[in-house]
């Protein structure tokens, strides 16, 4: 992860509107339809149950909501309940928000698609290489693999991305590495739930099951967001947190439950108001309202 935190390099992020509108022209000219996420619900005080959740749960993201409007920075989270259907997004599940390291989800998801097609061949060093990425979130795995995979022109991840549901994920001008990077993205809550969605409807089983074996399995550095759901939820997720341009982002992708029930995305912006400990509190805390005791 870049961040002061890490043992890795940490880089400012530095932007201007004609690179940014330079960066969206090299992305596919037409972009899937957006998957469907349930508008958000009535605020804390609402009465009754939410579509597609039971009342439990209902009162639950209630709870959370009423929760964040306490916690510093601002947070946007997209839950789904795979058996019910049920999707709820809160007010800012639609924000633009640097994605840190749960980018390096979709860059497995990535890899481990074109290599069940034959279009790449994943040696036993990349293996190794993603499954650190996954596991610790280490960083000169992922330039490894951005670096070896991206195509000739950097695009052939961001292409994925969109094809597979971050349709709203825009790569960052850098000036301090070749465009596009993968520590130089931006996406949202809506995003990273329309990738997990995918990955549970569009990948190969074997390779979903290899996937999520690895996201049970990661490095106590990422013992926190979705890992508030408990032991018994048998939580997955890939963490991401970094000091960007604008203050610390802490964001969590996942899922917990029987049977990988429930799905969650939580992209937390710290601004001025705190960093990686108040972002790190927060995300565990929803995941904790949310999923312990289900």
């Amino acid at each position: 992860m870049r961040s002061p935190l890490a043992i890795t390099r940490a880089v400012p992020r530095v932007a201007t509107s004609a690179c940014v509108l330079a960066a969206a022209a090299f992305l596919l000219p037409s972009a899937p339809a957006l998957l469907p996420i349930a508008q958000a619900a009535p605020p804390a005080h609402m009465q009754g149950c939410l579509p597609g959740f039971d009342c439990d749960m209902s009162s639950r993201i209630a709870a959370v909501d009423a929760y964040l409007s306490t916690r510093p920075g601002v947070t946007g989270y997209v839950v789904r309940d795979r058996v019910s259907g049920g999707v709820y997004a809160n007010e800012n599940a639609e924000n633009s928000i640097w994605t840190a390291s749960t980018i390096k989800l979709a860059i497995a998801v990535d890899l481990l698609d074109r290599a069940r097609v034959g279009a790449i061949g994943l040696s036993p060093e990349d293996r190794s290489m993603m499954e650190s990425m996954l596991a610790t979130s280490n960083d000169a795995a992922t330039d490894y693999l951005w670096n070896k995979y991206a195509g000739l022109d950097r695009m052939a991840y961001n292409n994925a991305f969109r094809a597979n549901g971050m349709v709203g994920l825009v790569p960052q001008p850098t000036n301090t590495a070749l465009f596009p990077d993968w520590s130089f993205q931006k996406c949202t809550p809506a995003d990273l739930d329309r990738l997990m969605d995918f990955v549970f409807n569009r990948m190969h089983p074997d390779d979903r099951n290899y996937l999520f074996d690895r996201m049970r399995t990661v490095d106590s550095n990422q013992h926190w967001g979705l890992w508030g759901a408990g032991e018994a939820m048998r939580p997955g997720l890939k963490n991401g947190w970094s000091e960007e341009q604008g203050g610390w982002v802490v964001n969590s992708v996942g899922f917990a439950g029987p049977d990988e029930r429930y799905t969650l995305a939580i992209m937390s912006s710290l601004g001025g108001d705190g960093g990686y400990t108040e972002g790190a509190e927060t995300d565990t805390k929803v995941a904790e309202k949310l999923f312990v005791g289900r």
